[in-house]
Order: C-alpha cells, then structure tokens, then sequence
C-alpha cells in the first residue's frame, strides 16, 4: 500500500482544531457547511467523507464535537469512511432528491437539529459554507430557528485554511498526476481513424480507475471533442462522432485521487499534422511554459495574466483565448481562490495550480493545453507528465 498514499486521520483532526482558531478569530459560534455532488469538498475536507447519491453537510460548533450529517441511503457509507470524532445524524434534507422513504431511527430533520444546538451552545453569530449551492429548505430552517442572529459566509476561512497543501495532501495529488498521466499514454496510443470520441472516453475511465484513482476528476468526465465544430465547445459531453486523420482532436481529462485532483489537456492529430495547426499548438505550449517559469512565490496573478496576454499579443492569438491561464487546484478542479486577472492573488508554498491555455475559434477548431504543478521553494513542481514528452514528440512528426 506504499504506493497509495493516504491522508492520515489526525490530519483531518487537526484541520477542525484549525477551523475552530479561525471561528474564534471572528468571533463565530457555529459553522454549517454543506456539500452536494458538485462540491462535495468541504465536507470532505474535514471527514473524508463524500456521498455516492445524496448532498451531505457538517455542523461545526466552537465549543462542542463536530456533526456529520447524512441522508438515509449513505449513512452506512458515512460512517465506514469518517475520520471525525463526533456525531452521525440523518437528516432528509440531504437525501436522495426523490424524497425516498427510509425505516431508519434516529432520524430528524434541521429544524429539530438547530433547536437542539440552540438549546445547547450560546450561539451569537453563525458562519455558512457553501455559498453557490446551499439549499433553501435547510437555509430557511435556519433563518426560523436562529431568528436575529447574524449568519455570514465562512467559506474563504476555510480555502485560507486549503490553499496551502500539507505534504500529505501534495503525495496525493501527486499520485493523481501520475495516474492520469500513464492513462493519456494509454489511451492517445489507441487512437485510430473511426474509433467514436466515446471509445477515446472509455480508454481514459478505465485505465484511470485500473491505476487505482476513485474516479475521474471532479468537476468533470473525461472531455474527448474532435473536428471543427465538436472541438468548439468549451464544455461537452463525448458523442459518436467518428475521429479522421489531419484534424483537431481535443482531449482533456483529470484524475481524482483520495479526494485530490490532477488533469492535463492535450491536443492530438491522426496523421500528418498541418503547419496552421502545429503553430498555433507551439504558440500554446510556449506560453505554458512561460507562464510556469514565472511561478514563483509571491508572485500576483495580475502579473501572470499580463504575462500570459502580451506573449500572445506578440504572436498574433490574443484574439483566441478567451479567459487567463491559471487557476487553483486541488480537492476540485478548480477551486478557490481563483487567478483572477482584476484581484491580486498571490502565489504561495504548497499551492497546487493547474495552467489551462485554451485557444478558441481558429478556422480549424479549438484546443487546450493544461498541466498541473505544486508551488515549491525552487519553483513550480510539475506533477503531470504526459504533455512534456508528448507534445515534442507530435510537434517532431513522432507519435510514438
């Protein structure tokens, strides 16, 4: 099991220890915090626990044990994964959407929760997590039971907390690199005129989850979009369209292992590549790189945005690419804080950071390029591999 690392059950202890120093720095009481399939990474940030097909949320309270609650079909599930020291409650609320009936006991709802909290700790001010998908039917609970009592986001208290990578968590992600780098070799080798964007798909899943990832990245499946019009999506789901020699072939994909993520996007064309195609694939690659190169503690993301913008300004594909280049990484995809290219965030040790150029709207499709590094003392660590010898390899007329 040397091989597969994990994060060791007094490091999510000690992250709640940590949680409650910044709760008592601003003078908050108790935290709820909530997280759905979309974002199941702040519960699982403190448990290690995410649910299979349900939401599930945590009551943190200054003075008191954790609760972890769950919805009646995962609570099985919740318990076998748990690292906290505190209590399991089910609660519908965060069931399965249907509202499946269950012959559970112990169960109640938030309104009963939050009147046993309120009954039991002095609570002056309440701190949320969960800022874009919290649910009204529990939000509503606790605006009825903690009436005049001040409610403000705590989510950036807890990203201050995960915006630094413990060396536990780097080995994971690390881990997740090498994964999904070995599955893109497994798969790009594989590739062949008529094999459909979902066969491409399904090579990636299963040798992500045969190298022992949980799953593929959160938040999305392997993307695989080829041609002029497929690849002009920014998002998409894999078809049956059947993949031609001389075109585009975008392919993009992430590793998510023990609760952290890894992804590269890479380009790739059948055949004989066009000089249109390869320059512009050059382009995107070198700035990669340059950005990477300036990775560097305390630099500002609105340094790397101008970085990024005036090199492609020099090479005449500014036009293409429709956002900045760099953004956190870690138990999402993308997750805060975000590079902005109007607010200064700064780079600092241990940041995990994922380098997306997506160049958009060329006459002959679109494509992205995208690796995953950790922030070190020497600079920026890459921990996806595939890109690095792959793309001077089709870039040199060798697709091996």
């Amino acid at each position: 099991m040397n091989n597969f690392p994990t994060i060791p059950k007094t490091e999510f202890q000690q992250r709640i220890i940590n949680f409650k120093k910044k709760m008592d720095q601003n003078n908050i009481d108790l935290t709820i915090i909530f997280s759905n399939l979309l974002d199941p990474s702040a519960v699982r940030y403190f448990s290690d626990f995410s649910p299979i097909n349900e939401s599930s949320a945590m009551l943190i309270p200054i003075n008191g044990a954790p609760i972890l609650c769950s919805g009646q079909a995962c609570h099985e599930w919740s318990k076998y994964k748990s690292k906290v020291k505190g209590e399991l409650r089910i609660l519908p609320e965060v069931g399965e959407v249907s509202g499946v009936e269950y012959e559970i006991k112990g169960q109640y709802d938030f309104r009963d929760l939050f009147l046993e909290i309120k009954n039991k700790y002095k609570i002056r001010k309440i701190g949320v997590i969960g800022d874009l998908i919290f649910p009204h039917s529990i939000y509503k609970k606790l605006i009825e039971i903690f009436n005049n009592i001040k409610i403000v986001s705590a989510e950036n208290l807890m990203y201050e907390l995960r915006m630094q990578k413990s060396e536990n968590e780097i080995i994971c992600m690390k881990k997740a690199g090498e994964i999904i780098s070995k599955s893109f070799e497994f798969a790009v080798s594989n590739i062949k005129p008529g094999i459909t964007e979902l066969d491409i798909q399904a090579d990636l899943e299963s040798k992500i989850l045969k190298l022992g990832a949980e799953d593929h990245c959160l938040a999305f499946s392997p993307m695989v979009s080829s041609g002029h019009e497929n690849t002009q999506l920014c998002m998409n789901r894999n078809t049956l369209r059947k993949v031609r020699e001389g075109e585009i072939i975008d392919l993009g994909a992430g590793a998510l292992y023990e609760g952290y993520n890894a992804v590269i996007c890479s380009p790739f064309v059948l055949g004989s590549i066009s000089e249109d195609i390869k320059k512009a694939i050059i382009v995107a690659y070198d700035a990669l790189n340059l950005v990477a190169s300036n990775l560097k503690i305390g630099t500002k993301s609105t340094k790397l945005y101008e970085i990024y913008t005036d090199f492609l300004n020099t090479k005449g594909y500014r036009q293409y690419s429709p956002y900045g280049s760099v953004h956190s990484i870690g138990m999402l995809e993308c997750e805060t804080p975000f590079f902005s290219a109007k607010r200064d965030i700064v780079i600092l040790e241990s940041m995990g950071v994922a380098i997306d150029v997506y160049f958009k709207g060329l006459p002959w499709g679109s494509f992205r390029i995208e690796d995953t590094f950790i922030i070190r003392n020497k600079g920026p660590e890459l921990i996806t591999t595939y890109n690095k010898k792959y793309l001077h390899n089709l870039l040199k007329g060798n697709k091996k």
